[in-house]
Order: structure tokens, then sequence, then C-alpha cells
């Protein structure tokens, strides 16, 4: 088992919005990763830890979106996003918790989320959520810049597709996190 100390750790999920859990999504569907989801943030606000729920949300005419060129840019689709797509899945979020909206693909960039660890004494940080290779590595890598401990929780993470979230899980957040299971992360000494 993989004991933390709850005074100093946080779980963060990523994007488990209405909009984004309608993506098709792989290895795992998303409401297996939203279901585990609940489940460890129930565990974390058990122990007294810091559960954080991030979603990703833009203007009608994304005028927040980052606004460098690319080959495939981030554009609105014809009529606009539904008016629920930014809303956190139901029953995901519970009192107490720390509601973060960014505008990108990381949760520490143009947020308050590194103030707020700091202020609490956070030096872990549990990452999962969707999609592994975009919101959650983005995270995960800010994080370890910024000097906190990262964990993944590899089956709180999917992608739009299997080989994306591979490529994250096998080859890059293994040189910057631990990537656990989540059933092996505890609480105590």
């Amino acid at each position: 088992m993989n004991r933390f100390d709850p005074r100093t750790t946080a779980l963060v999920l990523i994007d488990l919005q209405n909009g984004i859990l309608a993506l098709p999504t792989a290895p795992r569907p998303s409401l297996q990763v939203l279901e585990s989801g609940k489940s460890l943030a129930a565990r974390f606000r058990d122990a007294g830890a810091t559960v954080v729920l991030v979603r990703v949300a833009f203007a009608p005419d994304f005028a927040d979106a980052p606004p460098g060129p690319a080959d495939q840019p981030l554009s609105p689709p014809e009529g606009g996003l539904p008016t629920d797509w930014a809303h956190l899945a139901d029953g995901l979020a519970a009192p107490g918790d720390i509601v973060i909206t960014k505008h990108q693909w990381g949760a520490f960039t143009g947020t308050e989320l590194d103030l707020q660890f700091r202020r609490r004494g956070i030096r872990t940080v549990v990452l999962g959520g969707i999609a592994t290779n975009f919101g959650v590595e983005s995270t995960a890598r800010h994080g370890w810049e910024l000097g906190y401990h990262i964990v993944i929780a590899e089956d709180l993470c999917t992608s739009l597709s299997a080989d994306f979230h591979d490529v994250s899980i096998r080859s890059i957040l293994p040189r910057i996190a631990r990537v656990l299971p989540s059933d092996t992360i505890v609480f105590g000494g």
C-alpha cells in the first residue's frame, strides 16, 4: 500500500463534466472513470483530505481559449457548446470541495490552484480524469515543475483513444510521477 498524509495530500479530478463525459473514450468508458473518481473522492473526504474538482469552460465565442496558431485549433462547434457542457457531473461535488475553472488543458495556469495548495500545505497531488494526455498530463507536468509530488491514479484516467492514454501512462508520466492503482492509495503512517 502507498500511505499518504491527508493533511498534505489533495485529490484533483480533471474535467469530469457533462460535455467531456459525453465524448467517446478509451481504454475505459468515461462513466467508469466518473464512478471511480466519486469513490476515491469519498475516501479523501472521509480522511479529511482536500478534494479539487476542475472543469474547463469557455466564453460562447471562445475569446478566452488559448489564441496561438495550431494545426488543429480548438474552435467552438456550430451553434456553440450546450448550456450544461461545463457542469460537473451529478453527484461528484460535495460541500468543502474546491472547484477550479480553467480555460486550457492544465489546471495550474491562470487559476488559483497553486495558491489554494500552498495555503493549505499540500505537497502531494493525486490526479485522475479525462483526458489522460491532455488535462491530466498537462496538470501533472506543471505541478511537478512547481515542486509538488505527483501521483497518477491510473484507473481514474482515460482519453480519446487507448493509444493516447498508453503513451502518456507508459512513456511520459512515470518520469514525473508515481503511477498507481487508486485502491493502493491509503491514508495513515
